[in-house]
């Protein structure tokens, strides 16, 4: 599990950690760090999994968890790569820790990756406070400044809201590669105090952290503890989703239209493929 350590993440790893005394990445003896916007520390931290495996080292990798995000007040800020960051944590990160683990899953197996309801675009599902996705070729979204005004903020959430569509696209495209594994995007929904607006401004940290959660009113927003419930249940298959469904919060429901779409799917794959060199 990446994004153990805080926020929904942390709570998901204790329910687990309780359900099955088995936690694959988070604190603790099975703890492997990884900088997810550094392709380099993620082959290193993979191929540090890989090597406890086969030595037996850690129990048999039944799933992986892509819970880690990241919001930047801009879409200028570059990864380690050259990437464009919230692109390359939101999505490339989990592509190659799938695609350097795949082949140690024991089945049955699952794959998560926590998602946004942002990639909807609407009002309905994000109250107006994050644009909606601006789906371009991956080669122009996986770059810094690909939207319009990028040192705004409004461009930062756009690319977050693009990486979450295009994290759906992963989701569909693994599901269709990978037989034999469950692949399922999850939703929490609007989670308020957690560490996705670190990089926000002081005003704008403050207010995620104290005001927000004042405001958690379902249908529209879910507590942190609620959600890493939630996230805990896909994980461990209470709750029933088919590989490649969108799970929102603790039932599967269709995601947007234009998540759905298999010549994205694929031209996704086939450019990440390229960027990592997989």
């Amino acid at each position: 599990m990446t994004g153990a350590s805080r926020g929904i993440g942390l709570v998901a790893a204790e329910h687990i950690r309780r359900e099955t005394r088995l936690v694959a990445v988070t604190r603790g003896p099975g703890e492997v760090s990884a900088d997810l916007g550094s392709l380099e520390s993620i082959r290193s931290a993979a191929a540090g999994i890989r090597d406890r495996l086969d030595r037996g080292e850690l129990p048999p990798l039944r799933g992986f968890v892509g819970n880690a995000g990241i919001q930047h007040i801009n879409a200028w800020t570059e990864s380690a790569d050259g990437f464009e960051a919230t692109f390359a944590i939101n999505v490339l990160a989990n592509y190659l820790f799938i695609r350097l683990l795949a082949d140690r899953f024991v089945t049955p197996a699952r794959i998560v990756i926590t998602v946004s309801d942002t990639h909807f675009g609407d009002f309905r599902h994000n109250l107006g406070m994050v644009p909606g996705p601006v789906w371009k070729s991956p080669q122009m979204v996986a770059l810094p400044g690909a939207f319009a005004n990028p040192g705004s903020v409004a461009a930062g959430r756009t690319a977050y809201s693009t990486s979450k569509l295009a994290a759906i696209y992963l989701v569909h495209e693994c599901a269709r590669r990978l037989p034999g594994i469950d692949v399922v995007a999850y939703n929490p929904a609007f989670v308020p105090g957690t560490g996705l607006g670190r990089n926000a401004s002081g005003v704008a940290r403050f207010a995620l952290r104290r005001i927000l959660p004042l405001l958690t009113v379902p249908p529209f927003a879910t507590s942190r503890r609620a959600a890493g419930r939630f996230l805990a249940d896909v994980v461990l298959g209470r709750t029933a989703a088919p590989t490649g469904s969108y799970v929102d919060r603790g039932r599967v429901v269709r995601s947007s239209a234009e998540s759905y779409d298999p010549e994205r799917e694929a031209e996704l794959w086939a450019a990440a493929e390229r960027f990592t060199a997989c």
